[in-house]
């Protein structure tokens, strides 16, 4: 399993609590769309496996000179572009997703947790699990169908609730 974070907001820890601190521990790996905040809040997150970050825009120097603005990264044959998403318009995330070539686009900055397949390559924005002011909170989790060949994916509470399921598979799937 693969899981998708963002906007933890913290200075201490990754503040993980119940159903988001499971999906954490049983990944395989982290992608966290930016604004750790902190050094020893990218450290908690490492301390759990690979972690495939990005900074945000209230990210200090030390979690900046660590993780770079901006990754393409692959996943059981998908490939995932990453960005904390203050610096984007929605045209921009679209042109991002094309021109990193992925088949997802994972975004953070507005804490609101959403599935988008506007255009050609579809947005996940993972909430925040921490702080997720006015918003519910949330982080999402991608799993690997060796059947189909596509990665089912989940928006869930860090009470458990899964309140939306998406299905995203390499261009072309």
């Amino acid at each position: 399993m693969l899981a998708v974070l963002s906007d933890t907001h913290s200075r201490d820890d990754a503040r993980l609590t119940g159903r988001t601190a499971e999906a954490v521990d049983a990944a395989e790996a982290i992608v966290h769309a930016g604004d750790f905040m902190t050094a020893s809040v990218l450290d908690d997150f490492e301390s759990y496996g690979p972690v495939h970050g990005v900074s945000g825009n209230n990210d200090g120097p030390e979690v900046c000179e660590r993780v770079p603005t901006e990754r393409v990264l692959e996943w059981r044959g998908l490939r995932l572009a990453v960005v904390h998403g203050h610096e984007h318009t929605g045209t921009a995330l679209s042109m991002f997703g094309r021109q990193s070539n992925a088949d997802l686009v994972v975004v953070g900055h507005s804490h609101e947790p959403t599935f988008r397949e506007e255009g050609v390559v579809p947005v996940l924005n993972p909430g925040s699990h921490a702080d997720p002011r006015w918003n519910r909170p949330g982080h999402a989790e991608l799993e690997w169908d060796d059947d189909e060949g596509v990665a089912r994916g989940r928006l869930v509470e860090p009470s458990g609730t899964v309140f939306k399921r998406f299905v995203v598979g390499p261009r072309g799937v």
